[in-house]
């Protein structure tokens, strides 16, 4: 961008520049290893469309970290999502102290992390402290206070870093019909702040800049998760927890992640041991690694939920029906995609054994 944001902003420049960044995101749905299937396109284009909900309003509405907000994801969907979460998320300055204070709540696991988010630049949101759900002190009625800061606080502290841009709250289910999920709310420690100035041209353009590069950098890069999983099909190896780990995924998760394609009438079976761990969970993904319709489908199955076989092994059958065996996973109505099994604070990490069926065959 030439001139002023001023001038950008006046003559509409700034509009036209991120509208066609958005255009060129939308080459990620259409690049040659993406399934060309109608279903698999709209999502894609939806897939893009959530992100950019999500990124214009944390770009725009919620960008202070002089006055953060917690945000939910809601329905925004980013490589492999869990189902059983409630993720939120604040904007942070590394530099800055901030209080969270709020009630745990009766869900079964909670994390905090710290993060310094640079999916707009090349794709990784690396952990810049925790604070795991073991370490967290309640009080008798469940309320709780986190400070979070670079420098060692007393009681629950959350660590940043002086590239932190962003705390994320992960609280996981293991029954969503009797587990209630905490409250929370986060503010900036130190003298009070005057109001906000008027809306800096400035600022406009730089969201709309972080936005646009964001939804593409996203897009590209689980697009490119996806291609590497695709090299090995019908599988969920150990692709070694680096990558999971630079791109924001909680330390206390060890992810087996897969790329999976059937013809009709074919089934995926996944059977592992399990191990001892206070949370677990199998997940079916689009290939945009976004996590299915939850809400309506049977496409995952946790700690709580999945029906373990007599010696306390896992049987998973993904398939387009179901067989009547095993903890059927349907493809609501996909024949390619992605999926992840988690498991969450494990000492052993099991890789399971996978094949495919032929369903009738099978019966």
């Amino acid at each position: 961008m030439t001139g002023s944001a001023e001038d950008a902003v006046l003559t509409g420049q700034a509009w036209s520049e991120f509208c066609t960044a958005l255009e060129q995101a939308g080459q990620q749905v259409l690049r040659d290893s993406a399934p060309g299937t109608p279903l698999d396109r709209a999502e894609g284009f939806r897939y893009l469309a959530r992100l950019l909900r999500n990124s214009l309003y944390a770009t725009i509405e919620n960008s202070d970290p002089d006055r953060p907000a917690l945000q939910g994801l809601d329905l925004v969907k980013i490589g492999a999502d869990n189902p059983d979460n409630v993720y939120l998320s604040a904007p942070v300055r590394g530099t800055n102290t901030y209080r969270i204070t709020g009630s745990r709540g009766s869900i079964a696991y909670v994390s905090l992390g710290s993060k310094a988010n640079r999916y707009a630049k090349d794709g990784t949101m690396p952990s810049t402290g925790e604070l795991g759900n073991d370490a967290l002190a309640v009080g008798p009625e469940g309320e709780l206070e986190i400070l979070v800061s670079a420098a060692p606080q007393p009681g629950n502290w959350l660590p940043m870093a002086e590239d932190s841009t962003m705390i994320v709250i992960r609280q996981s289910y293991l029954d969503r019909d009797a587990e209630q999920p905490g409250s929370y709310r986060i503010e900036r420690v130190g003298d009070p702040l005057p109001p906000p100035p008027p809306y800096d041209p400035a600022a406009l353009v730089r969201a709309l800049q972080r936005t646009s590069l964001g939804v593409m950098g996203t897009a590209a890069t689980f697009a490119a998760w996806t291609e590497l999983f695709m090299t090995r099909p019908n599988e969920l190896p150990d692709w070694g927890q680096d990558m999971f780990q630079r791109a924001g995924g909680d330390p206390e998760i060890f992810y087996l992640h897969g790329y999976w394609r059937l013809e009709p009438g074919q089934a995926w079976v996944i059977e592992t041991a399990v191990p001892a761990c206070p949370y677990w969970n199998f997940q079916l993904d689009n290939w945009w690694m976004e996590s299915m319709d939850y809400r309506h489908h049977k496409v995952t199955v946790n700690k709580h939920t999945a029906r373990r076989n007599d010696d306390g092994s896992l049987t998973l059958v993904v398939a387009d029906a179901d067989p009547g065996w095993g903890n059927w996973i349907d493809t609501t109505g996909h024949t390619s995609g992605t999926a992840l099994l988690r498991w969450l604070g494990a000492t052993d990490h099991p890789l399971p054994t996978c094949r495919v069926v032929d369903l009738e065959a099978a019966r």
